[in-house]
């Protein structure tokens, strides 16, 4: 938390973060364009917010991506922000709400969380049915092999499941891929999107970097609001060995 403090404390941070959020998936020649500054120093803030996890990169070719990554900030509003019932710090304001991108060959959205655990507890939690079912409302059934069937389904009893989809990449414990699509649209490539987990140890912690690709924009919403409680409440589970006492993805977002 004390590196997220540190980074948005400074003027210069916090306008890119903006940018981010007005455009997300920027290179560094872009991000420079409405910043007064030399290309270096804004390379060393961009540093800063990668350190505080505020931002994350993408490889795409030649080019490096830059991303808004939103967990931190969830977290302080859970921490912080919704324990004093004051929604409306100003300095996370423009930070906290959802980042969206203006070009169909960018991810959608690139989410980063640090986890004090093992890549095998994190694939573990990311594919075992009961699991995902104690810190996500819904249980991930498939054999996870590759061109298997998944499904997304409701904890509740009732069998349903709101979302289905194709292993299309399964290298245990780093790396998963997969298709996502409502169920009556099953089948139909251009109504999927496509989620991939990449799980990286580092010592005693994993860098889980969640990418969530070819959304439409009325699906853009949920994810952006989505993934942070998810993550949040999986990080919880994976370090205390409980999720969060109440659900995230119901916290008001003002």
């Amino acid at each position: 938390m004390d590196k997220v403090f540190k980074a948005l404390a400074d003027d210069t941070r916090r306008q890119l973060l903006d940018r981010l959020h007005e455009h997300n998936g920027q290179t560094l020649g872009e991000l420079c364009e409405r910043i007064d500054m030399a290309r270096q120093s804004v390379t060393q803030h961009l540093a800063v917010l990668e350190a505080a996890n505020l931002v994350s990169t993408v490889r795409r070719g030649r080019e490096k991506l830059h991303y808004l990554n939103p967990v931190p900030l969830h977290e302080i509003q859970e921490r912080w922000i919704d324990k004093f019932e004051r929604p409306r710090l100003s300095a996370l304001g423009a930070v906290k709400r959802r980042a969206e991108e203006a070009m169909a060959d960018k991810p959608s959205f690139v989410y980063v969380i640090y986890i004090e655990s093992t890549p095998e507890k994190v694939w573990e939690a990311l594919t075992d049915a009961d699991l995902t079912g104690a810190y996500w409302g819904h249980r991930n059934e498939s054999d996870w092999r590759p061109g298997s069937r998944w499904q997304h389904v409701r904890t509740d009893g009732s069998g349903i499941a709101d979302v289905v989809g194709t292993v299309v990449v399964s290298e245990r414990p780093n790396r998963l891929v997969t298709t996502w699509a409502a169920p009556e649209e099953e089948g139909q490539e251009d109504k999927c999107s496509r989620v991939t987990f990449d799980i990286r140890p580092h010592a005693d912690i994993v860098r889980l970097t969640v990418t969530h690709e070819d959304l439409d924009e009325s699906e853009r919403p949920d994810a952006s609001s989505g993934w942070p409680a998810v993550l949040s409440n999986l990080k919880s589970l994976l370090e205390t060995g409980s999720p969060l006492p109440q659900e995230p993805w119901l916290v008001p977002g003002r």
